[in-house]
């Protein structure tokens, strides 16, 4: 199992437009991902940020080379898409989770 978590953080003055691409773009993107074989989209509380908006993607690959070439390929896509509907409105931040142990 290989995980990685996006973050899309989003500015204050395009959260209606974001909710909006969120339920009908990005959700319709990761349906169609075939390398993923789980999903969880979720918007992010916390009490660090003050401004705008946090929502993750975490996705679960069979292996690392799956993740890899999710990273490689169909990210990059996703971005660019992300950044031409909405440019430095939303910033974009990849992390690689490596688990050492799991009950998923």
């Amino acid at each position: 199992m290989s995980v990685l978590s996006i973050t899309f953080h989003t500015t204050e003055t395009i959260t209606k437009e974001w909710d909006h691409y969120l339920e009908n773009n990005l959700h319709e993107m990761v349906e169609n991902l075939i390398d993923a074989e789980k999903y969880i989209l979720s918007e992010v509380e916390t009490e660090m940020i003050s401004e705008g908006k946090n929502t993750n993607l975490l996705l679960i690959f069979e292996n690392e080379e799956k993740r890899q070439d999710f990273v490689e390929i169909e990210l990059i896509n996703i971005t660019d898409r992300i950044l031409k509907e909405f440019g430095q409105n939303v910033m974009i931040f990849k992390t690689y989770l490596n688990p050492k142990q799991s009950r998923f």
